[in-house]
């Protein structure tokens, strides 16, 4: 688990003020020829369909609607690109594992995010939203699959952990940690939020600060 002691107070600051900027959104993208240019550092949230994806982007950006958020799974459809015009662009991936969107459709996002994920020089670390309520599921393989398969860098992020008991959710984190072991190259460490009362969310900023530092 990855808690406030792992970063410093500088980190934690520098997260905040990475943030803090005017996050726009200014690109997206539905085929790989529609990607823009790779420019910066990119990271990305990828997720199943309503795991939070679209809460927790806005939640860390400090933007109310920054990422669209829906009731109805599997509304993102493109890779949305936002930019807090610093060296930083975040990508918001279509969620999966919703069985009611089209074969064809599926097999289309699977083709792009596969392009996207062996092609994106730039592309620093992929988070993986999983809901604390239900842990690691068999939906969540073949994207965990595909990102060891593409050697991309990624770490898994818990949501809704306001939604889950203190004693429930250590024995969540430790299964999830136990799964990732075995897993080369998932980043070590959960990482655990809430978009609902913001816990976890400094300690994300400074997660992704020390990533930026460390890639520069």
């Amino acid at each position: 688990m990855t808690d406030t002691a792992d970063f410093t107070r500088n980190e934690i600051e520098t997260g905040r003020k990475l943030f803090s900027t005017d996050w726009q959104f200014f690109a997206a993208a539905g085929t790989s020829e529609s990607l823009p240019p790779m420019r910066g550092i990119e990271i990305a949230f990828a997720g199943r369909s309503n795991v939070g994806k679209s809460s927790l982007i806005n939640a860390l950006t400090g933007r109310k609607a920054l990422a669209r958020t829906s009731r109805t799974p599997g509304r993102t459809q493109e890779l949305i690109f936002f930019s807090g015009g610093q060296d930083l662009t975040i990508v918001d991936m279509p969620g999966y594992g919703y069985a009611a969107a089209a074969k064809a459709k599926i097999a289309a996002w699977t083709k792009m995010i596969h392009n996207y994920l062996i092609g994106r020089r730039n592309l620093a670390r992929v988070y993986v939203l999983i809901d604390a309520r239900h842990g690691l599921k068999d939906t969540d393989d073949p994207t965990l699959d595909a990102l060891g398969s593409a050697a991309v860098s990624h770490q898994i992020v818990l949501t809704k952990c306001d939604a889950v008991k203190k004693s429930e959710l250590a024995g969540r984190i430790a299964e999830v940690e136990a799964a990732l072991a075995k897993r080369p190259a998932a980043f070590p460490g959960v990482l655990v939020t809430s978009s609902e009362d913001g816990s976890g969310i400094p300690e994300l900023r400074a997660a992704i600060a020390r990533l930026l530092m460390e890639r520069r």
